[in-house]
């Protein structure tokens, strides 16, 4: 008994029952209390990503190879039949995961930085600088999106580039508002203080104090603002302004196929041809969704169960 009562440390025992998680465990728990819904948006999107990376290998023909017969039937060798001048719709729609998503993820991520990053910089300032990009960003917000981007699509001409462009800017408003909103409140705290005390620079102040303790809300509206840019890109290519032939595009495969849907009582599965598209682009929502619920709650202090 006297041996125990020598060995015996408190500091030790302490040590033993206090362990700081790795950022590793800390994921792979979060992970492991993922609802199926999460699970399932993060399935359904790293089956997208799949595709959009490697389109060129999975799909059977090319995303412009043109067939004799126009408006195939399903099977043989075309899986999901034809379009209006033979392409494949199968390997057309692996493509189109490509072009969408990364037209996509292309102007979102351009409108994180402009939007973060002005909306920061008006937080500090409170004066002149925060006067002015609020008014513009007023101005801006005022007209509809998909209004202002046929508007500049229709000057410019409708490309890839333009299109990428003016979502970026005109969506960074949206981040510019979340990024302030969060920011003035961070602005005022003891570290942004300290650091200016320090003498950092305001790059260092921005990018090292202010932006990683503001990043969770930044991130959902990321993926909230991507789902919208994939409606607005959507919508465009039903129009003819969005990404433009012969690159594929599911909106536009709804558009082209559309004259499909009177045959559907004489063949299903013509009808069923450009819902198809349309379903893989509600799917995709919903994941996108689905995982920012799971990721809002996870980063919120929420203690609700999800089912």
């Amino acid at each position: 008994m006297s041996e125990n009562l020598q060995s015996y440390s408190a500091k030790g025992e302490v040590s033993n029952l206090i362990k700081r998680r790795t950022r590793f465990e800390r994921i792979k728990i979060a992970f492991s209390k993922a609802p199926i819904s999460a699970w399932f948006g993060m399935v359904v999107i790293s089956l997208y990503l799949f595709a959009a990376f490697f389109a060129p290998f999975i799909a059977p023909h090319g995303e412009a190879e043109v067939f004799p017969t126009a408006y195939a039937p399903w099977g043989g060798g075309h899986l999901l039949g034809t379009d209006q001048i033979g392409r494949d719709v199968f390997s057309r729609l692996i493509f189109a995961a490509r072009n969408t998503l990364g037209i996509c993820f292309l102007s979102c991520s351009i409108a994180l930085i402009i939007g973060t990053i002005f909306g920061i910089i008006a937080a500090i300032d409170r004066r002149y600088i925060d006067q002015f990009l609020s008014r513009t960003i007023d101005t801006l917000m005022a007209i509809p999106v998909m209004i202002f981007t046929f508007i500049l699509l229709s000057v410019f001409g409708p490309s890839n580039l333009n299109l990428i462009l003016i979502l970026g800017v005109l969506e960074s408003t949206r981040f510019f508002r979340i990024s302030r909103s969060v920011a003035v409140g961070q602005v005022v705290l003891e570290y942004v203080e300290v650091a200016k005390l320090r003498g950092e620079k305001f790059s260092y102040i921005i990018f090292k104090e202010i932006l990683p303790n503001i990043a969770s809300p930044l991130i959902v509206e990321f993926g909230v603002r991507f789902i919208f840019i994939i409606f607005t890109v959507s919508s465009l290519s039903f129009l003819g302004l969005g990404i433009q032939p012969p690159a594929a595009d599911w909106a536009a495969m709804v558009r082209e196929n559309a004259i499909l849907i009177q045959y559907a009582q004489y063949d299903i599965t013509a009808g069923l041809t450009p819902l198809i598209p349309a379903a893989i682009i509600a799917l995709l929502a919903l994941a996108i969704n689905f995982v920012i619920d799971w990721y809002l709650y996870i980063t919120s202090g929420l203690k609700d169960d999800l089912k």
